[in-house]
């Protein structure tokens, strides 16, 4: 393989392999003299192994000392070997807080691997996130941040550079919270999480039906710009205890839609009951208050208003 095509393949610039040649030894094994220089497969490994370290916050000259030494004794590893030790590995830990050092490592990871388009690199790491510390701390500690963070790269730039990398993380971030296992058991009315007309947002919605999943709570997620009518005839039909509409941008946010919403009846005559609404995004900020409706403004107030909501309901008598 030629150096530029290397490069590509890697999402770094052919400069970084001559200065990692250069500072750290790794440069092809074979250099026919007088030829432009070409990378065999197992340099291949070698600096994909590179590039996964430093993506994880390994500085460069641990990085090459570590696939220096990882080469030697696995080079007919299968690149794709989810099973090998990773220097940075966190430690195990249920449900539990970062350290601020470790939060920094994981964002600046994330980052690196995002702006190289290292698709693999970032489903390994969000997995592992949501693993060892659990989905709301490795949303709002890491990747609420990190999509921050690319954002802002993004809008900084006088060109779209770093758009595609924005949409791939995203799609990777969504892609751990849909890996998180609903509830094994069907008992009870799920709750039902839908975002109002016109809005496109879904991420934090998806972050909170993951959430819920987590916590064993059933729900009904239907996404992306759910038309009233339709949301409503979904009420009518399923009977939720609550109701979760988001609204991401300010335009989006409709007042009227979300009375009418919650006006919204089921049961039989003389037992009519309506859901709980909760409000939810920042859409909903310029708004005016809706009396009876609630605003939870994190996904820790937005579980534990859930959860209670769901235990109330479970202790009411079916009809």
């Amino acid at each position: 393989m030629t150096t530029g095509a290397l490069a590509r393949r890697l999402g770094v610039a052919p400069t970084t392999l001559r200065s990692w040649d250069r500072r750290y030894g790794l440069g092809p094994a074979v250099r026919p003299e007088g030829e432009h220089r070409r990378w065999t497969p197992q340099d291949v490994a070698v600096l994909e192994e590179m590039c996964r370290l430093t993506s994880a916050g390994v500085p460069p000259a641990e990085a090459a000392r570590t696939a220096r030494k990882w080469a030697t004794t696995a080079s007919r590893r299968d690149e794709r070997d989810e099973e090998r030790p990773a220097p940075t590995a966190l430690p195990a830990s249920s449900c539990s807080a970062l350290r601020p050092g470790d939060v920094r490592l994981e964002c600046r990871g994330l980052i690196r691997a995002a702006t190289r388009l290292d698709a693999p690199a970032m489903s390994r790491r969000l997995t592992a996130l949501v693993d060892t510390h659990g989905l709301v701390t490795a949303w709002d500690q890491v990747m609420v941040p990190t999509l921050h963070a690319v954002g802002r790269k993004w809008e900084t730039t006088s060109s779209d550079r770093y758009v595609e990398a924005e949409h791939l993380l995203s799609w990777h971030v969504s892609t751990a919270l849909r890996r998180v296992p609903a509830p094994p058991t069907t008992d009870g009315t799920p709750l039902l999480l839908a975002c109002v007309p016109e809005e496109q947002h879904t991420l934090p919605l998806e972050a909170l039906n993951a959430a819920l999943s987590e916590r064993g709570l059933p729900t009904r997620m239907f996404g992306a710009a759910v038309p009233i009518d339709a949301l409503a005839a979904a009420v009518r039909r399923t009977g939720p205890p609550a109701i979760v509409l988001w609204s991401q941008v300010r335009g989006t946010a409709g007042p009227a839609l979300a009375r009418q919403l919650a006006t919204t009846q089921w049961g039989v005559r003389g037992a009519r009951r309506q859901p709980a609404m909760l409000l939810c995004g920042p859409g909903w900020a310029s708004a005016p208050p809706q009396p009876g409706m609630r605003h939870p403004l994190t996904l820790h107030d937005a579980l534990s208003t859930l959860t209670r909501l769901r235990e109330a309901d479970s202790t009411v008598p079916a009809n």
